[in-house]
């Protein structure tokens, strides 16, 4: 499940963190990591926002990815999200352009996260997935993004970066790791995507 918040101040933004984070002195550490599978989906420059329909014919069905709940266009509008229940706080989602399976994402006890060239998408364990455009930023380097969060992004390996959050006073309140693939992270409304190529975004 998605974990507890810390609070220190009203001024403070804190990270809701997976309920498998270590809790370290120096702060709280969360990995999330997608399943991206194929090519990446090719968004189209369109409009922001997505459009959630439930599939009436469709809706229960079952094959090795779970049961299909619903389907969800995306930011880009041209991608969609065939989102699968697999088990509680288990969910699946495929995303389709065209009929092609471009890419998949799990999400289990947490977030996942995938950059599809400049489209960012984030799924939850409760089988919401949020969408947007654009807002990247390349890393090594340290980044204000949306929410008001500060953001220092590390290379730590071969496509591999590490995002360090840090509070108004440059405390460390906790990090976001993507290692060989993207990662996902829903940090009390805002979302954020970092890329195993060191790409960060994130929108409310």
């Amino acid at each position: 499940m998605n974990a507890n918040t810390t609070a220190r101040t009203a001024r403070r933004r804190t990270l809701r963190l997976a309920a498998a984070a270590l809790v370290a002195a120096a702060g709280l550490t969360l990995t999330a990591c997608s399943g991206s599978g194929g090519t990446d989906p090719k968004p189209a420059a369109a409009a922001q926002g997505s459009d959630v329909k439930v599939e009436a014919a469709k809706a229960g069905t079952t094959n090795k990815a779970g049961s299909l709940v619903r389907t969800q266009t995306l930011a880009d509008g041209i991608s969609k999200a065939k989102i699968y229940k697999v088990a509680d706080q288990h969910y699946r989602a495929e995303i389709v352009a065209r009929g092609e399976v471009l890419a998949t994402l799990e999400a289990k006890d947490t977030e996942a996260g995938l950059d599809a060239n400049d489209m960012f998408v984030v799924l939850s364990s409760d089988g919401q997935i949020h969408s947007w455009m654009g807002g990247g930023h390349q890393g090594p380097g340290t980044f204000k993004i949306a929410g008001g969060w500060t953001v220092k992004v590390k290379k730590v390996g071969e496509l591999r970066y590490r995002a360090q959050f840090l509070n108004d006073e440059g405390e460390d309140y906790g990090t976001l790791e993507a290692n060989q693939r993207d990662a996902g992270l829903n940090a009390n409304g805002v979302y954020v995507v970092l890329s195993a190529g060191g790409v960060i975004s994130a929108h409310e």
